[in-house]
């Protein structure tokens, strides 16, 4: 387990504010502790200080995970974010898009959800921008790219694998 390199956290932080935005601060800085982020094994690790201490006793090969995962780095040094990341990225997001009831179950089998499925999405939400998702009971469901603009009277596809 190591500090991310300079680069390394460039682009994570790059990743992670497409959905967080100037709220990136406050993962880092919170009320209950100080928080850091590790890599282990191509993995990015959300790891509070204290048990960061703790885990120095264990060694490196022998430890499988610690903390929260929140993405991991592929082959080719691109971030891709985790689903366990949403617990912490969902109350920062910017930008929010709610699901109805009936096109919930298919955008987590897969599917496509069309801007009929939308229950609301927050304002001025950009092409491109990163958005978490939420069902119309305010659970987060998914963190994932907005395909294109919203424009009145269009036909949007939501897609759950759109979120890297």
């Amino acid at each position: 387990m190591r500090p991310l390199t300079e680069e390394e956290t460039r682009v994570m932080f790059e990743k992670i504010a497409k959905y967080i935005g100037e709220n990136l601060q406050l993962l880092v800085d919170r009320p209950d502790g100080t928080y850091c982020f590790r890599l282990h094994k191509d993995r990015v690790y959300y790891v509070s200080e204290k048990i960061l201490k703790l885990a120095a006793n264990i060694s490196g090969d022998k430890l499988v995970s610690l903390g929260t995962c929140f993405g991991k780095f592929t082959k080719t040094h691109k971030f891709r974010l985790h689903i366990t990341a949403l617990d912490y990225l969902a109350p920062y997001a910017k930008y929010k898009v709610w699901i109805k009831p009936g096109a919930e179950q298919s955008f987590l089998y897969g599917n496509h959800v069309l801007k009929s499925g939308l229950g609301r999405i927050t304002e001025n939400t950009s092409q491109y921008q990163g958005v978490v998702v939420y069902s119309m009971a305010d659970v987060p469901l998914s963190p994932l790219n907005l395909p294109r603009h919203i424009k009145e009277g269009e036909k949007l596809l939501l897609h759950h694998q759109e979120a890297n």
